[in-house]
């Protein structure tokens, strides 16, 4: 597991018992997969936390930093 991957522990989590293992922003049963739909049909990231109040936008954030982080690493495992 890469360092980047480890700091996702505390900002995703993943359980069975919670959406069968959907990975989650940690201590809510908000779906990662819930920002990046967000972001990808242009709303931003103050539209995701006015609907989801219970995220820290640091949460969002550091998911964000960290994912990027595990996007470069993969990326230059493959080269």
């Amino acid at each position: 597991m890469t360092q980047a991957q480890k700091g996702l522990d505390n900002v995703v989590s993943i359980e069975k018992e919670i959406l069968h293992g959907t990975p989650c922003f940690t201590g809510t049963r908000v779906p990662v997969q819930t920002l990046i739909d967000f972001l990808e049909t242009g709303e931003t990231i103050n539209d995701f936390l006015r609907v989801y109040p219970d995220i820290p936008r640091e949460q969002v954030m550091a998911f964000l930093e960290l994912s990027k982080q595990v996007l470069v690493e993969q990326l230059s495992c493959a080269s």
